[in-house]
């Protein structure tokens, strides 16, 4: 084992060996050890040393460090890996990312639902200029490769732009991309062929990295949008995720029997297929979500401009109408619950249901649409949509190649009612899934949100408490950890998690953020030297 570690770690672990005194940075003693493989846990020291884990087990108590954490009764856990987030943004404005930090959540991946910065080496290079509180990796987004090459039409690329999509996809690859997602229910996602996908996803798996998608319909067509998943991982040689897998309508609920079959018949042939998820039953986007997809290409002009032809914004509108029934909207207008509206922030926290009656009519899924038509003409609001049910969030995440990821973003706190996924997911899991309602064991959680992520983004110093690891970990407790984050109320942080270590160095301790922001910008398999 001594040989497989970096010299002065080595040395650490020989030093009592010779009857010295080790020099450790933090150590933290008495954790109830979950080290991410699934392994029951077990009573253990922890020992840092820089930004690694130098020593697990049981040291003496004259053994000194800089900085001792007292963790009777409670455990210890490596960080937890969001793989799916929109913090790209965000990270920026709030360099901090108090809401995922609280959550224990130490490494981000961005770039989701097929939208990425381009060119993503120039966005990286800013980010490492960022002192952050966690890192952060990126994917390049299929969605944001299309735009930039052939803009949002709903047509084939020709061969010569395929191209140069495919350079663009490599470029980010060699940039340090984890790999390609695709946002196939958003334009202009929805408007590729599955093919063309195919021969990007090839570009991303010449440089080891994976394909994850939002799926081109997670309502009604989501046997054959999991196929379409498959089938692009299985085509294109590489490991490829169904992103935040959810089925979408009570007509609908229950297909997670058949989804799940698909991905384990798949595996079964040697496809390399995973599942992300938040443990929420409602999903969150923009109000545009509720339109045809055919109605918006070109955007919003072309949006705006069909919406004023009387017979186009008809046939939009019953557009509208049965997503509001059978999709999105879960069969009441009452279930789309308006986010933030920047044209008018007072629409925060209210359903579209009580909009529509706020104006003077009848709540139909008529009049209901009619309101969706304004407010995307006044220039549209991000949504809550609450149409999934509690037994299919449940037994996606029992499904053993299933991760934990929050979809979410790093919020202005206190702005807008968006959905508690960016404050709660993982608390969530472990105090509701695990402590009170007995869907995973403690350790399964953990693998969920550690080892099995970091093995997908091929993370090798990462996702395990072991000796020789990156010393990312958090330190909680099993009993007292819960969300906070309602529907109603969702800026409130979780409790329970008392210290986060990134890199060796806390940026949460006792439950007190301290200022520290040794987080770093990951990168995929592909990075290539400049």
């Amino acid at each position: 084992m001594l040989r497989s570690l970096p010299l002065c770690l080595a040395l650490t672990l020989l030093l009592p060996l010779a009857g010295r005194q080790p020099s450790y940075d933090i150590v933290i003693r008495g954790a109830v050890v979950i080290d991410g493989s699934g392994a029951a846990p077990r009573s253990a020291d922890i020992a840092v040393a820089g930004d690694t884990i130098a020593l697990v087990g049981r040291l003496p108590r004259h053994f000194t460090a800089r900085v001792e954490i007292d963790a009777a009764g409670l455990a210890a856990a490596p960080g937890f890996i969001d793989i799916h987030t929109h913090a790209a943004s965000g990270i920026f404005e709030h360099p901090e990312a108090e809401n995922y930090v609280r959550q224990g959540v130490t490494t981000l991946i961005s770039g989701q639902d097929g939208g990425s910065p381009l060119p993503l080496g120039a966005f990286l290079e800013k980010l490492s200029s960022l002192d952050i509180a966690v890192n952060l990796g990126m994917l390049v987004g299929q969605g944001s490769v299309r735009r930039a090459v052939i803009g949002l039409v709903n047509r084939r690329a020709t061969r010569a732009e395929i191209q140069k999509m495919k350079a663009l996809v490599r470029q980010a690859m060699r940039e340090g991309a984890f790999g390609i997602s695709t946002g196939l229910f958003y334009i202009p996602g929805s408007y590729t062929p599955t093919g063309e996908i195919i021969a990007l996803a090839r570009v991303a798996a010449e440089f080891g990295g994976f394909h994850c998608s939002h799926l081109r319909d997670e309502a009604a067509g989501i046997l054959d949008s999991v196929r379409e998943c498959i089938r692009i991982g299985e085509q294109a040689g590489l490991p490829t995720q169904l992103t935040h897998h959810k089925i979408i309508g009570p007509a609908n609920w229950g297909l997670s029997v058949k989804t799940l079959e698909l991905v384990e018949a798949a595996r079964g042939r040697g496809v390399d297929v995973t599942i992300d998820q938040y443990p929420y039953t409602a999903s969150s986007t923009g109000t545009r979500a509720l339109f045809p997809q055919w109605a918006q290409e070109s955007g919003r002009a072309g949006l705006l401009k069909r919406l004023a032809d009387p017979e186009l914004r008809a046939k939009i509108k019953a557009g509208i109408i049965q997503r509001l029934k059978y999709d999105r909207g879960g069969g009441d207008p009452s279930h789309v619950v308006l986010v933030e509206c920047e044209f008018d922030p007072a629409l925060a926290g209210k359903n579209l249901a009580q909009v529509t009656r706020d104006r003077g009519r009848e709540v139909t899924f008529d009049q209901a649409a009619e309101t969706a038509i304004e407010i995307e003409e006044a220039g549209g609001c991000s949504a809550v949509y609450h149409a999934i049910s509690e037994e299919d969030v449940r037994r996606i995440m029992r499904f053993p190649s299933t991760m934990i990821a929050s979809d979410g973003f790093i919020p202005e706190f206190g702005r807008g009612v968006p959905h508690p996924r960016s404050y709660g997911t993982f608390p969530r899991v472990l105090g509701r899934y695990v402590r009170e309602w007995g869907v995973l064991s403690l350790p399964e959680a953990i693998r969920k949100m550690t080892a099995l992520p970091a093995a997908r983004l091929g993370l090798k110093d990462r996702g395990f408490l072991q000796e020789g690891m990156k010393a990312d970990i958090v330190i909680f407790s099993p009993e007292r950890i819960r969300d906070t984050a309602t529907w109603l109320t969702p800026h409130q942080y979780p409790v329970g998690i008392e210290d986060v270590l990134v890199n060796g160095e806390l940026v949460l301790q006792r439950g007190r953020m301290t200022g520290a922001r040794p987080g770093r910008v990951l990168y995929g398999p592909g990075k290539r030297p400049r």
